[in-house]
């Protein structure tokens, strides 16, 4: 029973100790860098809140078209302002939650309370990059009711997530040609809606779908962040815009 016990305690250290570097590791995010930071500030065009999500609206409009943006796993949700920032100066209210451990997989349905807290948006879509457009994916696919489309940013659903029983369900599927997920976001066309639109960025990569700096195992990009972040979000506010 001593050596058991002993057993067991050594056991239960080795959890913890786990445990305690999986929170270290999670809590010690991507990002952001300088340029996304800056973008957090509130100008002429758009307004910028910061709690209890970064909310960006444009100040010359009120937006009635929401985007819910779920952030790349252990990726700081700031690394996204800019992008966020450009597409609601285009008219369109963006919402980027914080997630649990910087991990979206701990909060799926974090989007039911955005759309609970803004209830003058009439069309909401919802997307996310890597681990999180995952998430975003999981939402849409429970939520067909609630949501208009789906937008994925070098990301691809899970498996339960099949919309290609929901062959008109709008998606946009976007991602650079040197992305260190490329075969699996190959390997997700089908899971997703025939009528899914496609769009390759020629040597753009995973880390500059944000501005958080290089990624552990990602490809060298061939093009500038700001000519794929560029790409992204014209082709994102084109599918807002279509399927609103």
């Amino acid at each position: 029973m001593r050596r058991l016990r002993i057993v067991l305690i050594g056991l239960l250290v080795v959890l913890v100790l786990a445990a305690g570097g999986f929170v270290v590791w999670a809590e010690t995010p991507l990002g952001p860098m300088p340029e996304a930071v800056a973008a957090l500030e509130s100008d002429g065009e758009v307004t910028v809140q910061t709690a209890p999500w970064l909310l960006f609206s444009p100040t010359v409009k009120t937006p009635t078209v929401g985007l819910i943006f779920y952030p790349g796993g252990r990726v700081d949700p700031r690394s996204y302002a800019p992008a966020a920032r450009a597409i609601a100066a285009q008219g369109y209210l963006v919402v980027i939650p914080p997630v649990p451990l910087n991990l979206a997989v701990f909060a799926p349905d974090i989007a039911t309370d955005v759309i609970g807290a803004n209830p003058a948006i009439q069309h909401w879509f919802v997307g996310g990059h890597s681990l999180g457009g995952a998430m975003a994916a999981s939402f849409a696919y429970n939520n067909p009711e609630t949501v208009n489309g789906l937008v994925l940013w070098a990301s691809y659903p899970a498996s339960p997530s099949d919309f290609s029983q929901r062959p008109d369900f709008p998606v946009l599927s976007i991602y650079g040609s040197a992305d260190m997920g490329l075969d699996g976001i190959e390997a997700s066309r089908s899971l997703l809606s025939s009528t899914t639109e496609w769009v390759v960025i020629d040597g753009g990569n995973h880390a500059q779908c944000g501005w958080y700096g290089p990624q552990p195992g990602d490809n060298a990009a061939t093009i500038s962040r700001e000519d794929q972040q560029a790409q992204l979000i014209a082709a994102t506010v084109d599918f807002l815009s279509v399927n609103r």
